[in-house]
């Protein structure tokens, strides 16, 4: 944990229903829309010296749907709007590829945290469906569920750390002794 304190070295989101509305295959940087109390949270953390990530599945270029360079337009309209991410890891493999990057496997957590120079155990991975933690738990890091409308009831009951929002997510890891542990 950072220097000491309780607190997490890196904490890492999903993107799309956790940082930004999902809109299905995005490619258009337009149609960005912070969820409520995004910028905040992620101050909240800036502020406090955690560093921030993302880590994102993008499905749709796999499928054709998307190129890499929209996906990059999409991920710095993400940035405009809610500051700068001191990581982006982005699988863009479909679902039946196989490969070990998409969550729920572990691939984005351990090279966002790599790259960081940080352990995964000092992660936290922050998501709005049960891949987000499986993939944490995968990596070694701890997650917190923040749910949506997609987010399964099974998915919920399985989370052993939830939170009803972002802010209240990011209130959680700042909190003395980390009470998120």
């Amino acid at each position: 944990m950072s220097g000491g304190t309780g607190l997490p070295e890196a904490v890492l989101f999903d993107r799309d229903g956790t940082l930004v509305r999902d809109v299905p295959y995005n490619g258009d940087p337009g149609r960005v829309r912070p969820l409520p109390g995004a910028r905040r949270a992620l101050a909240l953390l800036r502020e406090r010296g955690v560093r921030v990530g993302v880590v994102t599945n993008q499905s749709g270029v796999a499928r054709g749907l998307l190129s890499m360079a929209q996906v990059a337009r999409v991920n710095a309209r993400v940035e405009q709007l809610l500051g700068p991410f001191d990581v982006w890891a982005v699988c863009p493999h479909g679902p039946a590829d196989g490969c070990g990057c998409r969550k729920p496997a572990p691939g984005l957590i351990l090279r966002a945290a790599r790259e960081l120079g940080v352990r995964c155990a000092d992660c936290v991975v922050v998501g709005d469906i049960g891949g987000d933690l499986a993939a944490a738990s995968a990596a070694g890091a701890r997650g917190v569920l923040v749910p949506t409308a997609v987010t399964r009831p099974e998915e919920v009951a399985r989370a052993e750390c939830r939170a009803p929002d972002l802010p209240a997510a990011v209130r959680l890891l700042l909190e003395e002794g980390g009470g998120w542990r």
